[in-house]
């Protein structure tokens, strides 16, 4: 199935979907600890940055400062489609929340601050209101 590139389209039908939990960002040097399960990695000259359940870097004793609430936008958007990422970074930036993207192949995830989840979305779904 191909991606959808149309930013209209892209923005009305992204359904924002809440997934349940909290998630942080940490760095380790070397490989992903034992018993530790990210959603995301990222290498980095730094270290390997891992986004991960908050019950599971506690359990490693990984450290992090930002605990996060991670929003899936549910529509299939293509790698090369243009706009979506400033978009919703814009209309969040505009409500005071600051969002970590990361783009996988069918969809793109959000972190947002875990404490202001469910504004996030709203302005989300009006995002989507206001693009039809």
């Amino acid at each position: 199935m191909t991606g959808e590139t149309d930013l209209r389209t892209l923005l009305t039908s992204m359904r924002p979907r809440l997934n349940p939990g909290r998630y942080v960002f940490a760095t380790v040097d070397g490989d992903v600890p034992p018993g530790v399960s990210p959603v995301v990695t990222v290498a980095e000259e730094e270290g390997l940055t891992l986004v991960l359940p908050q019950r599971d870097a506690d359990a490693a004793g990984l450290a992090y400062e930002y605990v996060a609430a991670w929003i899936t936008l549910c529509v299939h958007s293509a790698l090369e489609a243009v706009g979506l990422t400033a978009a919703v970074a814009r209309s969040l930036a505009d409500a005071g929340l600051s969002c970590n993207v990361v783009a996988g192949f069918h969809h793109d995830h959000l972190f947002v601050p875990y404490e202001r989840a469910a504004e996030a979305v709203e302005v989300l779904e009006d995002l989507a209101r206001r693009s039809a």
